[in-house]
């Protein structure tokens, strides 16, 4: 078996068939092996309590009636499940043009030969499928044809934005606390007085971007630059988390301060804070240059 990492994940939906999907960190669509043989009717009633596995699907594959249909200019390893990882999950799924292989190979066996009575109910759904497919299908090439599908994207982004960011500034509230900037003054080495507390050197905005608003989902640090604005002398007239909506925006950002001082405060050097964060979050460090520049300026 093939052992890959997802690194998306959603649901297909077609009509009350509903399918687990994902995407392989290589750019192949998956689809569950589980959601598979439900969608087909390949599993009786589970067992109260129990959840059926997905290895129903490999025995109606193998059926012997059925394996010159099933296989018919396929090799023999096509239809081998992939194994999967969702972190230390493991989904065992198939790549997701399988599911209509598998259909259009039942309904050419129903029309030559005599099929059991549980291969019947699998070749009735099959049809559902493949109707469900064409449907999805047109849609989807009528998107690509006009652009819809960007426009559906963008449609997602504001529903997003809308979530996170404010339409209007909301009143000045502490968010950032001391403790996050306590640590950060240790890790880069500056005194923590009043000097810098009150006006506090530039690349710890920076810092404060990177470690903390570009963890917000894409294109909220964008839309709430445009809520804020600046002042005529290159200033922003409001702090970023002022235009943050109260209940999800902020309490996204207050959560990622936490996590964010709390892998500083355990960090002996800034080297390794970084080391945590970007196991974490999976980002490179960069912001070296810009407390270089900061201390020859002073």
């Amino acid at each position: 078996m093939n052992s890959r990492k997802i690194i998306c994940e959603g649901e297909i939906i077609l009509g009350e068939t509903v399918i687990p999907c994902y995407v392989l960190e290589d750019g192949t669509r998956i689809l569950s092996a589980r959601g598979m043989q439900e969608s087909l009717k390949m599993v009786e009633e589970a067992e109260e309590g129990k959840s059926n596995s997905g290895t129903r699907l490999q025995r109606y594959l193998t059926q012997k009636s059925l394996e010159s249909y099933i296989y018919k200019d396929k090799p023999k390893d096509y239809f081998v499940p992939i194994e999967c990882y969702k972190g230390t999950q493991k989904i065992n799924g198939y790549e997701a043009t399988v599911l209509a292989d598998i259909c259009e190979a039942f309904l050419e066996a129903r029309n030559h030969i005599i099929l059991s009575p549980r291969q019947k109910i699998i070749a009735e759904q099959c049809e559902i499928l493949i109707r469900g497919f064409a449907r999805v299908g047109i849609v989807g090439l009528i998107d690509e044809a006009t652009g819809y599908q960007y426009e559906r994207e963008r449609f997602e982004l504001r529903k997003i934005l809308n979530a996170y960011v404010s339409d209007e500034i909301l009143k000045w509230q502490l968010t950032f606390t001391d403790e996050f900037y306590k640590e950060i003054f240790r890790l880069w080495n500056l005194p923590f007085i009043p000097k810098y507390i009150k006006n506090k050197p530039s690349f710890i905005g920076k810092l404060t971007t990177k470690y903390i608003y570009d963890k917000l989902p894409i294109g909220v640090v964008e839309k709430v630059k445009e809520n804020v604005g600046k002042t005529a002398n290159g200033n922003w007239k409001y702090k970023w988390h002022q235009s943050l909506t109260a209940d999800i925006g902020r309490e996204h950002l207050k959560k990622q301060i936490t996590e964010v001082t709390t892998l500083m405060s355990i960090s002996e050097s800034k080297e390794q804070f970084d080391y945590l964060f970007n196991i974490k979050y999976k980002n490179d460090p960069q912001l070296q240059l810009e407390l270089n520049d900061y201390k020859k300026k002073k």
